[in-house]
């Protein structure tokens, strides 16, 4: 038997089949276009030159400016003492190596030492499993929308990551304390994390799969969580496998600066304590987000670690007052934590950190720079990368440069430790924290208030590496 189409369903293919033809063929590299490329590109003396300067060298060279290179020194006004550069090695565990950074001098004042380093390894397997948990409790709390919804797809890109923010690294190391790095040292997972972090996520992202098949099939509640819990248990033994088993108790046995050996026995939680003299929850994050309007309390959906924790918050204002209350702290002999992107004009063999440091504009004739927000809007910028301040160059009681101690090892930057021109600031610092009692009544109003809450896929909510 012969079938045909309803006539209504005809006419609309005949109605629409030009229209999707034109459609396509629109805008696109015809043979014509492609042949006005090829001949409207002459390759003069100057372009050919260009061509074999650039297939043959690292544009980076070609680009380097070398009149900011010629100005640039590294003597400061003011500079924080500080005893060793770390190195997070092949991993996204900045955060966390600033975070211990700003504290590290303290520490070894208070224990009189001449070197010190916490253990990132521990801190970093209890975010791990915060993590899993908390991926695994907001999938099952979203269950029910649809796979395509936008949050679900934020959640889903790297549930597991590496990165996180000042909020990530209070809560881990006011829940689970703290050892130094002897007790639980590094190992080749925690120093390179890929195919950790590959096997970590395949596994919880299967599990969610299952949990989200669970709601749809109406299991109850309490059955699906003890699935959560049962595939937790394999996530921990993942943990274990690949970063060592962390420590209930232990005994620190070491040595200070007077030769005096000293012993003591502590708990995670406990050495924090005793190491830690700081309420860090009295800090306050402080943002320049180019999108949103400045003097405004926000937090963002699911920025965090711990289901438990508040979701990151944060003041937003502009790069300018950011670095008015950093140079106040450092002047209190205080790093300062602070959040960059370090993607551009930043020469890792000078460890110089400059406007306009690599002229690609100048090298390719193009127009390339775009304004902060701009970069930001459009996933240029973001702020990839935590470090502290130590110190900054003052002329006429203006900032000019700032140093930064980095935690990529010795061999990168000038012995570890970066030149920051005042104007980088500007455009590439995202974010810096503060103790509350270095901020004016006008900030600490605006934490009274209820914060505007921005959605899981902001671009802020990217964690960093």
């Amino acid at each position: 038997m012969r079938h045909t189409l309803p006539i209504s369903i005809c006419l609309l293919i005949c109605l629409c089949l030009p229209l999707s033809l034109s459609f396509a063929q629109e805008g696109g590299l015809t043979a014509d276009y492609i042949k006005s490329l090829q001949t409207g590109l002459v390759l003069d003396p100057g372009t050919r030159a260009l061509m074999n300067a650039i297939t043959g060298t690292d544009i980076k060279q070609l680009a380097l400016n070398r009149e900011i290179v010629n100005r640039y020194n590294d003597v400061f006004s003011l500079k924080l003492k500080t005893e060793g550069i770390t190195d997070q090695k092949s991993s996204g565990r900045c955060w966390l190596f600033a975070g211990y950074n700003i504290l590290r001098p303290a520490v070894m004042r208070k224990f009189n030492l001449a070197a010190f380093e916490f253990s990132q390894n521990h801190t970093m397997f209890w975010d791990k499993l915060e993590k899993a948990n908390f991926f695994l409790e907001t999938i099952i709390a979203t269950a029910k929308k649809d796979f395509d919804d936008r949050e679900i797809q934020a959640l889903l890109t790297d549930p597991v990551p590496d990165g996180g923010w000042w909020n990530y690294y209070v809560s881990i190391i006011e829940k689970y304390g703290c050892v130094p790095k002897e007790i639980m040292p590094e190992t080749i997972n925690s120093e390179k994390t890929d195919r950790m972090n590959k096997i970590l996520n395949n596994l919880v992202c299967k599990a969610a799969a299952e949990l989200r098949a669970q709601v749809a099939q109406g299991r109850r509640p309490a059955e699906v969580r003890q699935y959560k819990e049962s595939v937790l248990k394999d996530v921990y033994r993942l943990l274990v496998l690949h970063l060592g088993n962390p420590p209930r108790e232990f005994t620190w046995r070491y040595k200070d600066k007077d030769e005096k050996v000293i012993e003591k026995t502590y708990t995670p939680q406990s050495f924090y304590k005793d190491a830690i003299a700081v309420n860090l929850q009295e800090y306050v994050t402080l943002v320049d987000h180019p999108e949103q309007p400045y003097n405004k309390h926000y937090d963002i959906h699911y920025c965090r670690n711990l289901i438990e924790a508040r979701d990151m918050n944060f003041i937003n204002l502009s790069a300018e007052r950011l670095k008015e209350f950093a140079f106040t702290m450092l002047q209190d002999s205080l790093p300062v934590w602070f959040a960059a992107d370090v993607q551009y004009n930043m020469d890792r063999d000078k460890g110089l950190m400059a406007n306009d440091l690599f002229d690609y504009q100048t090298l390719f004739n193009l127009k390339l720079q775009m304004p902060k927000k701009e970069r930001y809007l459009y996933k240029i910028s973001n702020p990839g990368h935590a470090m502290a301040l130590i110190g900054v160059d003052i002329k006429e009681r203006k900032p000019q440069k700032w140093l930064v101690e980095n935690s990529w090892g010795k061999d990168i930057g000038k012995g570890g430790y970066w030149t920051m021109n005042d104007d980088w600031f500007n455009e590439y610092v995202f974010t810096v924290i503060v103790p509350q009692k270095y901020l004016p009544a006008d900030i600490l109003n605006l934490l009274k208030t209820k914060p505007e809450t921005l959605p899981a896929w902001d671009g802020m909510r990217s964690v960093f590496n």
